[in-house]
């Protein structure tokens, strides 16, 4: 069995061009899984392997490798970093150990690195820093390190500091050893010298690495104490301390250089091997019954314990089906049968397969710690858990983010429909946060995602790896519903009609909810006027009524029903009946608690230079957009705002006018807010409009 200690399970994540991509091609480089290194900017990037992604320069889908260092086995996931695809960044990290978090030596901390931080903080992943693009103009790795303490509340721990910056970067001084590593400008990441700490840093790097002695001995009081006598500790015990605090996340171990001329690399993957945490070093995870509640049993990184692996992504490819797997307890080997704790059903494990990107490598079998994928599974989607046969348990599941946005698809031929049908199945499965709905009355296909980029991109898929044409409608905004005062009402429905009849009455109060709390559904009767075994139904008629609100027929949010009084009949009744009541109740009652129209409003968070700010703010604000923050940096303004999703299609054009093709954005879902009566009118009419064009 393999030794889990020397195993890795990393993710490298970052705001969108900070260079993750980048530093993970010279990663295989410096191992030696490739031996040609493939640049992004030229689209030959080994984990950038969809046609989309090399067109774009962008990072899509998350893409498992694995290589070797230094005798450790790292299994690595290359993130994408642009907002619309946060999911993939959120179930990476749900199954990695630890993560190298990449920052741009000038843009510093960006809009995306703070969401896939606040990810990593809620996931418990250990972290290591790696500043890049110091060689890029207005880079500063002092300034990277005061907003990672700043925008992050992170503490980082320098380990490296940058000799020279911009033009003049040449390599980094690593303050464990106090050496400086300067690397020559042929490219190769393996032609650099060790000298002495050039002159004009000795005082810097004295100060610095008393800063890191002092942080790393925090974990270890006995070193302390000793520090504290003049007894200065040795590398192995600030290497220990350091590990310690990592893994415990009270700092962040910080390297910088520059990914893709190929400098302090090395130091980061040093860094992974000495101070992330090998599978059996982080807390294993809880295992759950059918009704979601904790065990008090966990799945333990061991080989001798049960079965236990995580379904964190499905990739559709040329070979079919391919599950990628995390394995937490137990082993697996071709022809073992597992049971999908989801679904309850057993499948058979055919092929077990080592990814190197798009290719592969066969295995015969996997156990605890390892990042595998499964061929030609068949029910399994993203979160399901995979258990032993004879000790099924199932690990916590992932949540995924609602769509905001929506557009409607039809294929241009009739024979595409059947084709786009499949094709779309084969989609959702890859991608937990794209969801599909058909529009019974008008007979439409109705794609949902995070953003305009997103659905941009299905589409995109559809027509080239798919080979479907479709027309495409303009996107429509998620809308919803919700009240604003409280209504006390009663409803009895009553109907005799030959043989037994229905029966229910119920008393009830709608109550407005604090934003977020969904559906809340209480009963206070007492004394058997509604009897126990009816409230259920109750409950159930108000929460099938909620997807259609009153208004516009979108989902109305955020109510409480409480259940204070009725009627029933000894023979009449029936859960039935109680449900019908219940509906017709909200038909009735909802229209007379104030009902109004809400908007999902996006967190907006924009780059731009210097003379434009002001435009860019004009424009925020003509969007009815609320500015909460503007920060000057060296190389402009970021400029953070509220705005309601309707007012930002087509946005990215905008700017680039404004902006000279400068200015850059990324936003995500933050919450819904009441739209103003002229928005709600025409949203209101449309739904109308809508609505009497598929009646006709």
């Amino acid at each position: 069995m393999a030794d889990l200690s020397k195993y890795r399970n990393i993710g490298i994540f970052a705001h969108v061009d900070a260079g993750k991509t980048t530093t993970t091609e010279r990663i295989l480089k410096l191992t030696g899984k490739i031996h040609k290194t493939g640049e992004v900017h030229d689209g030959e990037a080994t984990t950038d392997f969809m046609d989309q992604e090399q067109e774009r320069g962008i990072t899509i889908q998350s893409a498992a490798t694995s290589c070797e260092w230094d005798g450790h086995r790292m299994n690595i996931i290359d993130t994408p970093g642009h907002v619309d695809f946060t999911v993939e960044v959120y179930r990476s990290l749900k199954v990695l150990d630890g993560g190298v978090g990449v920052f741009c030596g000038s843009g510093g901390v960006e809009p995306q690195s703070e969401t896939n931080w606040r990810y990593a903080n809620e996931s418990k992943v250990a972290r290591v820093i790696f500043v890049n693009k110091l060689d890029r103009m207005g880079a500063d790795f002092y300034r990277v390190v005061g907003q990672i303490k700043d925008v992050l509340a992170a503490r980082p721990l320098v380990m490296t500091l940058p000799i020279g910056t911009e033009d003049d970067f040449v390599g980094v001084v690593d303050l464990m050893t106090e050496k400086a590593y300067y690397w020559d400008d042929s490219g190769n990441p393996e032609a650099f010298e060790v000298k002495d700490v050039p002159a004009d840093m000795v005082d810097d790097v004295a100060k610095w690495r008393e800063e890191m002695v002092e942080m790393a001995l925090e974990q270890d009081d006995d070193a302390m104490e000793k520090y504290f006598e003049g007894e200065m500790p040795d590398i192995d015990t600030l290497k220990a301390a350091i590990r310690k605090g990592t893994i415990a996340l009270d700092f962040f171990p910080t390297f910088c250089g520059s990914a893709f001329k190929n400098k302090g690399v090395q130091n980061v993957l040093n860094g992974v091997v000495d101070y992330l945490p090998d599978p059996t070093e982080v807390p294993p995870l809880p295992e759950m019954d059918d009704e979601g509640e904790e065990t008090g049993d966990f799945a333990l990184v061991d080989v001798d314990y049960p079965f236990r692996a995580l379904a964190f992504k499905i990739m559709d490819d040329r070979y079919g089906a391919l599950t990628f797997i995390r394995i937490y307890s137990g082993k697996l080997s071709k022809g073992d049968s597992v049971v999908n704790t989801f679904t309850g059903k057993t499948e058979r494990i055919g092929r077990l397969v080592e990814m190197h990107a798009d290719s592969r490598e066969e295995l015969d079998s996997a156990q605890a710690g390892d990042i595998i994928a499964v061929v030609g599974m068949k029910n399994v989607q993203t979160g399901h858990t995979l258990a032993d046969v004879k000790k099924p348990a199932t690990l916590e599941p992932m949540v995924f983010p609602e769509p905001v946005i929506s557009i409607a698809v039809a294929p241009k031929d009739k024979g595409g429909s059947e084709k786009m049908g499949v094709a779309i199945g084969k989609m959702i499965a890859e991608d937990p946060s794209f969801r599909v709905e058909t529009d019974e009355e008008s007979g439409e296909t109705i794609l949902m995602g995070m953003g305009e980029l997103h659905l941009d991109i299905k589409i995109d898929i559809l027509k080239r790896t798919h080979g479907v044409e479709v027309e495409v409608g303009k996107p429509q905004v998620a809308y919803r519903e919700t009240i604003t005062q409280p209504v006390e009402d009663t409803y009895t429905h009553k109907k005799q009609s030959g043989g037994s009849g229905q029966f229910g009455r119920i008393d009830y109060t709608i109550t407005p909810g604090e934003p977020g709390t969904g559906f809340v559904f209480e009963s206070k009767v007492t004394g058997g006027n509604v009897p126990r075994e009816y409230w259920p139904a109750v409950e159930k008629g108000f929460r099938m009524s909620m997807d259609e609100g009153v208004l516009a027929g979108y989902p109305c949010l955020d109510f409480e029903v409480t259940l204070l009084d009725g009627a029933f009949h000894a023979v009449d009744s029936s859960a039935m009946a109680f449900e019908i009541a219940s509906k017709a109740a909200y038909r009735q009652s909802i229209p007379k608690a104030g009902p109004q129209i809400i908007e999902p409003v996006m967190k907006v968070d924009v780059f731009t230079p210097d003379d434009h700010v002001g435009d860019v703010i004009g424009d925020l604000n003509r969007r009815r957009g609320m500015i909460k923050s503007q920060e000057a940096g060296p190389t402009g303004v970021r400029i953070k705002a509220d705005v309601p999703l309707s007012e930002m299609f087509g946005y990215i054009g905008d700017l680039r006018t404004m902006t000279s093709g400068r200015g850059q954005f990324s936003m995500e879902f933050s919450h819904y807010l009441p739209c103003p009566k002229n928005v709600a009118e025409v949203v209101i009419k449309e739904a109308a409009e809508r609505k009497a064009a598929k009646k006709a």
